[in-house]
Protein backbone atom coordinates (compact mmCIF):
# COMPACT_ATOMS: atom_id res chain seq x y z
CA UNK A 1 0.00 0.00 0.00
CA UNK A 2 1.21 3.23 -0.94
CA UNK A 3 1.88 6.02 1.09
CA UNK A 4 -0.41 8.36 -0.31
CA UNK A 5 -3.04 5.51 -0.09
CA UNK A 6 -2.66 4.71 3.53
CA UNK A 7 -2.91 8.47 4.38
CA UNK A 8 -5.82 9.15 2.57
CA UNK A 9 -7.27 6.06 4.28
CA UNK A 10 -6.39 7.57 7.55
CA UNK A 11 -8.42 10.97 6.79
CA UNK A 12 -11.14 8.65 5.10
CA UNK A 13 -11.46 6.76 8.42
CA UNK A 14 -10.80 9.41 10.80
CA UNK A 15 -13.26 10.31 13.57
CA UNK A 16 -12.51 14.26 12.84
CA UNK A 17 -14.44 13.70 9.61
CA UNK A 18 -17.13 16.16 9.66
CA UNK A 19 -20.18 13.41 8.95
CA UNK A 20 -21.39 13.09 12.54
CA UNK A 21 -21.11 9.69 13.34
CA UNK A 22 -20.06 10.68 17.13
CA UNK A 23 -23.87 11.32 17.62
CA UNK A 24 -24.43 7.89 16.50
CA UNK A 25 -24.66 5.03 18.39
CA UNK A 26 -26.63 2.35 16.71
CA UNK A 27 -28.75 0.83 19.53
CA UNK A 28 -26.15 0.87 21.97
CA UNK A 29 -27.41 3.44 24.30
CA UNK A 30 -30.75 1.67 24.18
CA UNK A 31 -28.82 -1.28 25.48
CA UNK A 32 -27.11 0.66 28.22
CA UNK A 33 -30.44 2.25 29.54
CA UNK A 34 -32.31 -1.16 29.44
CA UNK A 35 -29.47 -2.71 31.43
CA UNK A 36 -28.33 -4.75 28.57
CA UNK A 37 -24.51 -3.37 28.90
CA UNK A 38 -23.22 -2.69 32.37
CA UNK A 39 -19.65 -3.00 32.21
CA UNK A 40 -16.50 -3.20 30.04
CA UNK A 41 -16.89 -6.90 29.39
CA UNK A 42 -20.36 -6.24 28.60
CA UNK A 43 -19.66 -3.50 26.14
CA UNK A 44 -16.96 -5.47 24.36
CA UNK A 45 -19.24 -8.75 24.28
CA UNK A 46 -22.03 -6.16 22.69
CA UNK A 47 -19.73 -4.58 20.10
CA UNK A 48 -18.12 -8.11 19.17
CA UNK A 49 -21.69 -9.65 18.81
CA UNK A 50 -22.69 -6.48 16.56
CA UNK A 51 -19.43 -6.77 14.92
CA UNK A 52 -19.85 -10.52 13.08
CA UNK A 53 -23.31 -10.83 13.63
CA UNK A 54 -24.86 -7.29 11.84
CA UNK A 55 -21.76 -5.92 10.40
CA UNK A 56 -20.21 -8.80 9.02
CA UNK A 57 -23.10 -10.58 7.34
CA UNK A 58 -24.43 -7.61 5.35
CA UNK A 59 -23.02 -3.74 6.15
CA UNK A 60 -19.14 -4.63 4.97
CA UNK A 61 -20.73 -7.29 2.32
CA UNK A 62 -22.40 -4.49 0.82
CA UNK A 63 -19.76 -2.02 0.93
CA UNK A 64 -16.99 -4.50 -0.65
CA UNK A 65 -19.58 -4.72 -3.50
CA UNK A 66 -20.14 -1.13 -3.91
CA UNK A 67 -16.43 -0.80 -3.86
CA UNK A 68 -16.35 -2.68 -6.96
CA UNK A 69 -18.97 -1.17 -8.60
CA UNK A 70 -17.28 2.15 -7.96
CA UNK A 71 -14.18 0.55 -9.42
CA UNK A 72 -15.60 -1.27 -12.60
CA UNK A 73 -17.95 2.02 -13.23
CA UNK A 74 -21.03 -0.04 -12.80
CA UNK A 75 -23.44 2.45 -12.23
CA UNK A 76 -25.90 -0.29 -12.34
CA UNK A 77 -24.59 -2.15 -9.77
CA UNK A 78 -24.02 0.80 -7.82
CA UNK A 79 -27.90 1.85 -7.46
CA UNK A 80 -29.18 -1.45 -6.93
CA UNK A 81 -26.74 -1.66 -3.40
CA UNK A 82 -27.37 1.58 -2.12
CA UNK A 83 -30.98 0.78 -2.89
CA UNK A 84 -31.09 -2.95 -0.91
CA UNK A 85 -29.02 -1.21 1.81
CA UNK A 86 -31.46 2.03 2.55
CA UNK A 87 -34.44 -0.56 2.41
CA UNK A 88 -32.36 -3.31 5.08
CA UNK A 89 -32.86 -0.14 7.46
CA UNK A 90 -35.53 -1.53 9.61
CA UNK A 91 -36.16 1.65 12.17
CA UNK A 92 -36.67 5.08 11.24
CA UNK A 93 -33.34 5.95 13.13
CA UNK A 94 -31.21 3.33 11.29
CA UNK A 95 -32.31 4.65 7.99
CA UNK A 96 -31.86 8.49 9.12
CA UNK A 97 -28.54 7.40 10.33
CA UNK A 98 -26.64 6.33 6.99
CA UNK A 99 -28.79 8.81 4.70
CA UNK A 100 -27.41 11.75 7.24
CA UNK A 101 -23.72 10.57 7.15
CA UNK A 102 -24.21 9.34 3.42
CA UNK A 103 -24.76 12.67 2.57
CA UNK A 104 -22.66 14.55 4.60
CA UNK A 105 -19.72 12.12 3.20
CA UNK A 106 -20.73 12.68 -0.75
CA UNK A 107 -21.00 16.15 -0.58
CA UNK A 108 -17.82 16.34 1.19
CA UNK A 109 -16.09 14.23 -1.42
CA UNK A 110 -17.95 16.25 -4.35
CA UNK A 111 -16.74 19.55 -2.93
CA UNK A 112 -13.19 18.56 -2.58
CA UNK A 113 -13.99 16.95 -6.05
CA UNK A 114 -12.71 13.54 -5.68
CA UNK A 115 -12.57 11.33 -8.60
CA UNK A 116 -13.23 11.94 -12.21
CA UNK A 117 -16.69 12.96 -13.48
CA UNK A 118 -17.87 9.53 -13.99
CA UNK A 119 -17.65 8.45 -10.79
CA UNK A 120 -19.24 11.76 -9.47
CA UNK A 121 -21.89 10.93 -11.62
CA UNK A 122 -22.66 8.08 -10.40
CA UNK A 123 -22.41 9.06 -6.93
CA UNK A 124 -24.87 12.22 -8.00
CA UNK A 125 -27.61 9.73 -9.41
CA UNK A 126 -28.67 8.42 -6.16
CA UNK A 127 -31.66 9.60 -4.87
CA UNK A 128 -30.13 8.86 -1.44
CA UNK A 129 -26.79 8.23 -0.73
CA UNK A 130 -26.33 5.28 1.99
CA UNK A 131 -22.82 5.97 3.87
CA UNK A 132 -21.55 2.70 2.80
CA UNK A 133 -22.33 4.18 -0.79
CA UNK A 134 -20.19 7.40 0.17
CA UNK A 135 -17.38 5.96 1.54
CA UNK A 136 -16.64 3.48 -1.42
CA UNK A 137 -16.99 6.33 -3.87
CA UNK A 138 -14.68 8.09 -1.77
CA UNK A 139 -12.05 5.52 -1.15
CA UNK A 140 -11.96 4.40 -4.70
CA UNK A 141 -11.51 8.30 -5.59
CA UNK A 142 -9.04 8.11 -3.38
CA UNK A 143 -7.04 4.90 -4.66
CA UNK A 144 -7.46 3.11 -1.54
CA UNK A 145 -6.93 -0.64 -2.21
CA UNK A 146 -10.38 -2.14 -1.33
CA UNK A 147 -9.23 -4.97 1.25
CA UNK A 148 -7.66 -1.82 3.45
CA UNK A 149 -10.95 0.35 2.49
CA UNK A 150 -13.02 -1.86 4.01
CA UNK A 151 -10.54 -2.36 7.01
CA UNK A 152 -10.64 1.34 7.67
CA UNK A 153 -14.58 1.02 7.61
CA UNK A 154 -14.81 -1.83 10.30
CA UNK A 155 -12.12 0.25 12.54
CA UNK A 156 -13.95 3.23 12.05
CA UNK A 157 -17.22 1.42 13.32
CA UNK A 158 -15.57 -0.10 16.06
CA UNK A 159 -14.26 3.16 17.35
CA UNK A 160 -17.20 4.93 17.33
CA UNK A 161 -19.19 2.05 19.38
CA UNK A 162 -15.60 1.80 21.89
CA UNK A 163 -16.42 6.04 22.32
CA UNK A 164 -19.74 5.62 22.81
CA UNK A 165 -18.82 2.98 26.05
CA UNK A 166 -16.25 5.62 27.22
CA UNK A 167 -18.54 8.12 27.50
CA UNK A 168 -21.66 6.25 28.22
CA UNK A 169 -21.10 3.25 30.51
CA UNK A 170 -18.92 4.49 31.28
CA UNK A 171 -15.07 3.01 30.47
CA UNK A 172 -11.96 5.16 31.12
CA UNK A 173 -9.60 6.57 28.23
CA UNK A 174 -7.42 3.65 29.11
CA UNK A 175 -9.99 1.05 29.38
CA UNK A 176 -11.30 2.31 25.94
CA UNK A 177 -7.76 1.88 24.13
CA UNK A 178 -7.37 -1.47 25.57
CA UNK A 179 -10.66 -2.68 24.05
CA UNK A 180 -10.28 -0.96 21.21
CA UNK A 181 -6.99 -2.37 20.99
CA UNK A 182 -8.18 -5.94 21.72
CA UNK A 183 -10.87 -5.61 18.76
CA UNK A 184 -8.07 -6.18 16.13
CA UNK A 185 -8.08 -9.63 15.49
CA UNK A 186 -12.37 -9.30 15.76
CA UNK A 187 -12.00 -6.68 12.83
CA UNK A 188 -9.83 -9.01 10.66
CA UNK A 189 -12.17 -11.92 11.01
CA UNK A 190 -15.00 -9.78 10.09
CA UNK A 191 -13.27 -8.35 7.18
CA UNK A 192 -12.35 -11.58 5.68
CA UNK A 193 -16.05 -13.17 6.39
CA UNK A 194 -17.81 -9.70 4.60
CA UNK A 195 -15.24 -10.68 1.36
CA UNK A 196 -16.26 -14.40 0.88
CA UNK A 197 -19.75 -13.95 1.33
CA UNK A 198 -22.17 -14.84 -1.53
CA UNK A 199 -25.11 -12.80 -2.18
CA UNK A 200 -27.45 -15.64 -0.76
CA UNK A 201 -25.38 -15.53 2.32
CA UNK A 202 -25.81 -11.62 3.31
CA UNK A 203 -28.57 -10.73 6.28
CA UNK A 204 -28.81 -8.03 8.23
CA UNK A 205 -31.90 -10.03 10.61
CA UNK A 206 -31.29 -8.76 13.69
CA UNK A 207 -34.53 -8.35 15.71
CA UNK A 208 -33.26 -7.95 18.96
CA UNK A 209 -31.33 -4.51 17.50
CA UNK A 210 -34.16 -3.66 15.56
CA UNK A 211 -35.96 -3.59 18.87
CA UNK A 212 -33.86 -1.80 21.07
CA UNK A 213 -33.62 1.00 17.88
CA UNK A 214 -37.25 1.36 18.00
CA UNK A 215 -37.57 1.86 21.65
CA UNK A 216 -34.64 4.11 21.45
CA UNK A 217 -36.96 6.37 19.38
CA UNK A 218 -38.89 7.10 22.31
CA UNK A 219 -35.99 6.60 25.25
CA UNK A 220 -37.20 9.74 27.50
CA UNK A 221 -32.96 10.86 27.73
CA UNK A 222 -31.01 10.65 25.04
CA UNK A 223 -27.38 11.50 24.17
CA UNK A 224 -27.18 10.22 20.53
CA UNK A 225 -29.66 9.81 17.48
CA UNK A 226 -29.38 5.87 17.11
Amino acid sequence: MHARALLHLLQLASPSLPIGAYSYSQGLEAALDRGLVRDQAGARAWIVDALHHVVARFEAPVLWRLLQGFATRDAQAVADWNERFLAARDTAEFRAETVQMGYSLGKLALDLELGDDQLRDILQAQAEIALPTAFAHAAVALDVPHEAALLGALFSWAENQVLACVKSVPLGQVAGQRMLLSLQPEIESAAAEAMQLGDDGLSNWSPGLSLLSMQHEVQYSRLYRS
